[in-house]
């Protein structure tokens, strides 16, 4: 597994990315543990893991998930959400995550869990959220007693499959002063859409609470729709598959022509952030319409085109990777310089869920270090 304290440099030995100032916005907390992490978590309540070397969990974990499949893929989490069913292995968690985010030169982090999957060794949903706060809060002091400025939110995530949509709703109502900024949904995708939880995104609508939803990764543009016009998504998580909507006609050995459709079209204009991630879509098949290379990812096809693109890990553990680590990707695949990194990551800050006034530091703060590199 990549360390967030490896050095990505832009292509040719350029400047640090590692060191820039970097917003994350999709990063499951169950798909950061450190391997040595679960291993001890593990001894500590009997579970049985594959492998014990934290180098072989490392590998174990990013082999599982290159199937080509989200279903697949998201049976590794079987493991990670067995260790954090306690107070202690939450709060640890929680704590390790945010270190390792300001590692990586993060700056500002959300990170989305489900609280449902925690609940096996007594936790109320409350409970859970509250030892996830206090392991983020402890991780932002550690952080600040280093020398790094980091700052966190919690973004709650309701499984599509389950029927506790509008418990989750309430309980990210009941803790939006506590560190909760939002709301979301994860799951298997297909045949699961935004729709089935519209009575929870009714009540979020109506508290004013914002949404992300996972769509446009195991399924198409109808399930995007859903999560737009259902579930008010104010970004999409993946969105990938929104390229699905992009027609693009080949008129003569030079010139290409794109029109967009009428998805496409609103997401564009509405600049509704997409939340990709590289190396996640080419392990669980998101792209393999196009490809099966980060060569053939849409991701410069969208960002060419003009909308809001923001790059993320999904899954650090899972994909092996950093948040710099994917841009250094990025920057080698599509040719990418310090300009191209500098606009996803104020994609980013505009599309965050702070108030107006935080995404403007943000956004200066981003732009200084950029300045600086």
């Amino acid at each position: 597994m990549n360390s967030a304290s490896d050095d990505y440099l832009m292509p040719g030995g350029g400047a640090s990315i590692t060191t820039l100032p970097k917003v994350s916005l999709h990063d499951h907390l169950d798909g950061g543990l450190r391997p040595q992490t679960i291993i001890e978590l593990a001894d500590d309540i009997g579970f049985e893991l594959p492998v014990k070397d934290p180098v072989q969990l490392a590998q174990w974990f990013a082999g599982q998930s290159s199937s080509g499949s989200l279903v697949e893929y998201l049976k590794t989490f079987d493991l990670t959400t067995a260790v954090m069913q306690t107070q202690e292995g939450l709060v640890r968690v929680a704590r390790e995550f945010v270190l390792d985010l300001a590692a990586d030169g993060v700056i500002y982090g959300e990170i989305r869990w489900a609280p449902e999957q925690h609940l096996t060794h007594g936790l109320t949903l409350d409970q859970a959220v509250e030892a996830v706060q206090e392991g983020l809060d402890a991780g932002v002091e550690d952080a600040r007693e280093s020398g790094t400025s980091i700052r966190v939110g919690q973004l709650l995530t309701a499984m599509r499959h389950a029927e506790r949509g509008i418990e989750i709703a309430e309980l990210a109502a009941r803790h939006r002063t506590h560190g909760v900024v939002g709301f979301d949904i994860a799951g298997a995708e297909a045949g699961f859409p935004a729709s089935n939880l519209r009575e929870a995104f009714d009540y979020l609508a109506h508290a004013f609470i914002p949404t992300t939803v996972h769509a446009g990764e195991a399924d198409g543009l109808e399930s995007i729709r859903s999560a737009l016009f259902d579930g008010r998504a104010l970004r999409l998580g993946h969105g990938v598959r929104l390229a699905e909507d992009v027609i693009t006609t080949n008129e003569d050995d030079e010139n290409t022509y794109v029109t967009l459709g009428p998805l496409a079209q609103w997401v564009k204009d509405r600049e509704i952030a997409l939340e990709l991630c590289p190396s996640s879509n080419l392990q669980t098949g998101a792209i393999e319409q196009w490809g099966d290379d980060l060569i053939d990812h849409p991701f410069d096809l969208l960002y060419q085109l003009g909308f809001r693109v923001t790059v993320n890990t999904d899954n650090r553990l899972m994909s092996a990777t950093t948040l710099s680590r994917e841009l250094a990707l990025l920057a080698e695949t599509f040719g990418y310089d310090l300009t191209d990194l500098e606009v996803f990551q104020l994609n980013a800050a505009a599309a965050s869920f702070l108030p107006p006034e935080d995404r403007e530091e943000l956004a200066d703060a981003i732009s200084a270090g950029f300045e600086q590199a």
